[in-house]
């Protein structure tokens, strides 16, 4: 029993590590299970980088629509251009965040005043640096489309802090992997 508890609690520390960062909002589920779908569509034709230009979009497109397709694949829909009943699309964008602000902290005070034998905490500091400034993030909203009537039946937001902007390894489709297999983890399997 201990074994398991031991293997249950680094496996949890395993996902939570893997995922780390990304901030995932999915809707609501209840319209798109309500379609009963099966068979789906990209809404949009697959991205050609013709100039050979550097924005990451042109490495993200093919990776993403691979993601997507098993993982929705995995649940049993169908990728079907003429028995399409939904259509999935995709919005990609980069933005900014800005730092919590100080005042926000249970141990800081705005007031100017003097704490006897108080030392500098290093976790203050650590947090500070942290979440100070403003940090930059790439978003990544999926949105499927009811074919009928082009009606939004279900969307998801995917929200990563980016470390090192000038960071294009190869991990990236795997950890996009993960991070879309999360973000269809809500949908129901395909009927």
């Amino acid at each position: 029993m201990r074994i398991i508890n031991i293997l249950a609690s680094a496996l949890l520390a395993l996902l939570l590590a893997a995922c780390s960062g990304i901030e995932i909002e999915p809707a609501e589920t209840d319209k798109f299970a309500a379609g009963n779908y099966q068979y789906y569509k990209w809404r949009s034709e697959p991205m050609r980088n013709i100039t050979n230009s550097s924005d990451p979009i042109y490495t993200l497109d093919p990776i993403l629509r691979q993601q997507v397709n098993a993982n929705l694949q995995s649940k049993g829909y169908i990728l079907d251009e003429k028995r399409a009943q939904f259509s999935v699309d995709y919005t990609f964008a980069a933005g900014m965040l800005q730092g919590e602000k100080s005042a926000q902290a249970s141990n800081i005070t705005l007031y100017p005043s003097v704490m006897p034998n108080r030392q500098v905490d290093g976790a203050s500091v650590d947090n500070a640096i942290a979440l100070g400034g403003v940090k930059e993030t790439r978003n990544i909203a999926l949105q499927f489309n009811n074919m009928a009537n082009n009606e939004e039946v279900w969307q998801v937001i995917m929200t990563k802090i980016v470390e090192d902007v000038n960071n294009v390894g190869s991990g990236n489709g795997v950890n996009l992997g993960k991070v879309i297999k999360q973000a269809l983890k809500p949908l129901p399997q395909a009927r």
